[in-house]
Protein backbone atom coordinates (compact mmCIF):
# COMPACT_ATOMS: atom_id res chain seq x y z
CA UNK A 1 0.00 0.00 0.00
CA UNK A 2 2.81 2.44 0.76
CA UNK A 3 4.44 1.74 -2.33
CA UNK A 4 1.36 2.64 -4.65
CA UNK A 5 1.23 6.21 -2.64
CA UNK A 6 4.66 6.55 -3.39
CA UNK A 7 4.63 6.47 -7.13
CA UNK A 8 1.05 8.01 -7.07
CA UNK A 9 3.12 11.23 -5.34
CA UNK A 10 6.00 10.80 -7.16
CA UNK A 11 5.03 13.01 -10.74
CA UNK A 12 3.71 15.89 -8.17
CA UNK A 13 7.21 15.89 -6.33
CA UNK A 14 8.93 16.06 -9.50
CA UNK A 15 7.22 18.99 -11.24
CA UNK A 16 7.55 20.75 -7.54
CA UNK A 17 10.86 19.85 -7.78
CA UNK A 18 11.27 21.40 -11.19
CA UNK A 19 9.53 24.61 -10.31
CA UNK A 20 11.61 24.99 -7.13
CA UNK A 21 15.17 24.64 -9.56
CA UNK A 22 14.26 27.04 -12.56
CA UNK A 23 16.60 29.85 -12.75
CA UNK A 24 14.83 32.97 -14.36
CA UNK A 25 17.12 35.80 -15.60
CA UNK A 26 16.51 39.23 -17.08
CA UNK A 27 18.43 41.80 -18.87
CA UNK A 28 19.93 44.79 -16.61
CA UNK A 29 17.00 47.44 -16.52
CA UNK A 30 19.59 50.14 -15.02
CA UNK A 31 18.88 52.31 -18.04
CA UNK A 32 15.55 54.58 -17.67
CA UNK A 33 13.74 54.60 -21.43
CA UNK A 34 9.92 55.85 -20.31
CA UNK A 35 8.73 58.91 -21.97
CA UNK A 36 12.02 59.22 -24.55
CA UNK A 37 11.59 59.31 -28.02
CA UNK A 38 14.50 56.81 -30.26
CA UNK A 39 16.28 58.18 -32.55
CA UNK A 40 16.05 57.74 -36.41
CA UNK A 41 18.09 56.62 -38.73
CA UNK A 42 18.01 59.72 -40.93
CA UNK A 43 17.52 62.20 -38.03
CA UNK A 44 14.18 63.71 -39.55
CA UNK A 45 11.31 62.52 -36.47
CA UNK A 46 9.90 66.12 -35.62
CA UNK A 47 9.43 66.48 -32.15
CA UNK A 48 7.74 69.40 -30.21
CA UNK A 49 8.46 71.14 -27.33
CA UNK A 50 6.78 68.46 -24.79
CA UNK A 51 7.35 65.79 -26.72
CA UNK A 52 11.74 67.16 -26.68
CA UNK A 53 11.91 66.84 -22.93
CA UNK A 54 12.35 63.95 -20.74
CA UNK A 55 10.20 62.84 -17.86
CA UNK A 56 12.53 64.07 -15.09
CA UNK A 57 12.31 67.88 -16.29
CA UNK A 58 8.43 68.25 -15.76
CA UNK A 59 8.84 71.26 -13.37
CA UNK A 60 12.09 71.70 -14.51
CA UNK A 61 11.81 72.62 -18.05
CA UNK A 62 8.17 72.23 -19.02
CA UNK A 63 4.83 72.00 -16.65
CA UNK A 64 2.05 69.13 -16.61
CA UNK A 65 -0.20 68.67 -18.81
CA UNK A 66 -3.04 68.67 -16.18
CA UNK A 67 -3.18 71.24 -13.39
CA UNK A 68 -5.76 70.43 -10.12
CA UNK A 69 -5.18 70.00 -7.30
CA UNK A 70 -7.03 66.54 -6.98
CA UNK A 71 -4.02 64.55 -5.93
CA UNK A 72 -3.52 66.21 -2.98
CA UNK A 73 -3.78 64.72 0.57
CA UNK A 74 -7.71 64.51 1.76
CA UNK A 75 -9.17 65.43 -1.28
CA UNK A 76 -12.29 63.74 -2.39
CA UNK A 77 -11.77 62.74 -6.45
CA UNK A 78 -8.29 62.32 -7.49
CA UNK A 79 -9.56 58.63 -9.79
CA UNK A 80 -12.25 60.93 -11.20
CA UNK A 81 -10.28 64.03 -12.21
CA UNK A 82 -7.96 61.43 -14.09
CA UNK A 83 -10.66 59.92 -16.08
CA UNK A 84 -12.49 63.08 -16.62
CA UNK A 85 -8.84 64.32 -18.14
CA UNK A 86 -8.29 61.64 -19.92
CA UNK A 87 -11.82 61.73 -21.78
CA UNK A 88 -11.41 65.68 -22.49
CA UNK A 89 -8.09 64.49 -24.11
CA UNK A 90 -10.10 62.06 -26.41
CA UNK A 91 -13.05 64.25 -26.96
CA UNK A 92 -10.69 66.77 -28.41
CA UNK A 93 -8.32 65.20 -30.78
CA UNK A 94 -11.77 62.82 -32.28
CA UNK A 95 -13.65 66.47 -32.58
CA UNK A 96 -10.52 68.73 -34.23
CA UNK A 97 -9.61 65.06 -35.70
CA UNK A 98 -5.89 65.73 -37.60
CA UNK A 99 -6.01 69.27 -36.42
CA UNK A 100 -4.06 68.98 -32.90
CA UNK A 101 -0.47 69.65 -33.49
CA UNK A 102 0.56 69.40 -29.34
CA UNK A 103 -0.67 68.12 -26.29
CA UNK A 104 -3.77 69.10 -25.16
CA UNK A 105 -3.17 71.20 -21.29
CA UNK A 106 -6.27 71.12 -19.46
CA UNK A 107 -6.34 73.42 -16.60
CA UNK A 108 -8.96 73.49 -13.43
CA UNK A 109 -8.91 76.98 -11.57
CA UNK A 110 -12.37 76.37 -8.62
CA UNK A 111 -15.07 74.60 -10.53
CA UNK A 112 -13.71 76.39 -14.04
CA UNK A 113 -11.89 74.41 -16.99
CA UNK A 114 -9.63 75.47 -19.28
CA UNK A 115 -8.56 73.69 -22.19
CA UNK A 116 -5.34 74.62 -24.28
CA UNK A 117 -3.98 73.17 -27.57
CA UNK A 118 -2.69 74.41 -30.85
CA UNK A 119 -4.36 73.62 -33.97
CA UNK A 120 -3.93 73.69 -37.69
CA UNK A 121 -5.99 75.79 -39.82
CA UNK A 122 -7.61 73.21 -41.96
CA UNK A 123 -10.85 73.84 -41.35
CA UNK A 124 -12.92 77.54 -42.09
CA UNK A 125 -13.33 79.92 -39.84
CA UNK A 126 -17.31 78.98 -39.64
CA UNK A 127 -16.41 75.37 -38.93
CA UNK A 128 -14.21 76.06 -36.14
CA UNK A 129 -16.12 78.53 -34.48
CA UNK A 130 -19.06 75.89 -34.69
CA UNK A 131 -16.24 73.41 -33.08
CA UNK A 132 -15.45 75.34 -30.03
CA UNK A 133 -19.03 76.36 -29.01
CA UNK A 134 -19.37 72.60 -29.98
CA UNK A 135 -17.00 71.55 -27.32
CA UNK A 136 -17.51 73.87 -24.97
CA UNK A 137 -21.32 73.54 -24.55
CA UNK A 138 -20.82 69.44 -24.44
CA UNK A 139 -18.05 69.58 -22.23
CA UNK A 140 -19.81 71.65 -19.82
CA UNK A 141 -22.64 69.75 -20.13
CA UNK A 142 -20.97 66.12 -19.15
CA UNK A 143 -18.48 67.79 -16.53
CA UNK A 144 -21.21 70.03 -14.97
CA UNK A 145 -18.68 72.99 -14.59
CA UNK A 146 -17.98 75.91 -17.17
CA UNK A 147 -15.40 74.73 -19.65
CA UNK A 148 -13.20 77.30 -21.97
CA UNK A 149 -11.06 76.37 -25.21
CA UNK A 150 -7.84 78.27 -25.12
CA UNK A 151 -6.83 77.48 -29.02
CA UNK A 152 -4.25 78.58 -30.80
CA UNK A 153 -3.58 78.33 -34.77
CA UNK A 154 -1.10 77.70 -37.10
CA UNK A 155 -0.77 77.73 -40.77
CA UNK A 156 1.82 74.63 -41.07
CA UNK A 157 2.87 71.42 -38.95
CA UNK A 158 6.46 72.45 -39.16
CA UNK A 159 5.58 75.18 -36.85
CA UNK A 160 5.44 73.53 -33.87
CA UNK A 161 8.47 71.11 -34.25
CA UNK A 162 11.10 72.08 -31.58
CA UNK A 163 13.99 69.84 -33.16
CA UNK A 164 14.41 67.03 -35.08
CA UNK A 165 15.96 63.38 -33.76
Amino acid sequence: MSMLQNIRLLPMTTATLAARRSLHTTAVSAKAQSGRYKISPKGDRPLTYEMANPPHLIAHRKAWNSWNTSNLEGELRPSQTMLEDEFIRRFMTGTWHGLVLSEVIIKRQYNHVRIAAILRRGITPRKMYFLVGYCEELLAYWLQCPVTLELQTTDDRKDVVFKYI
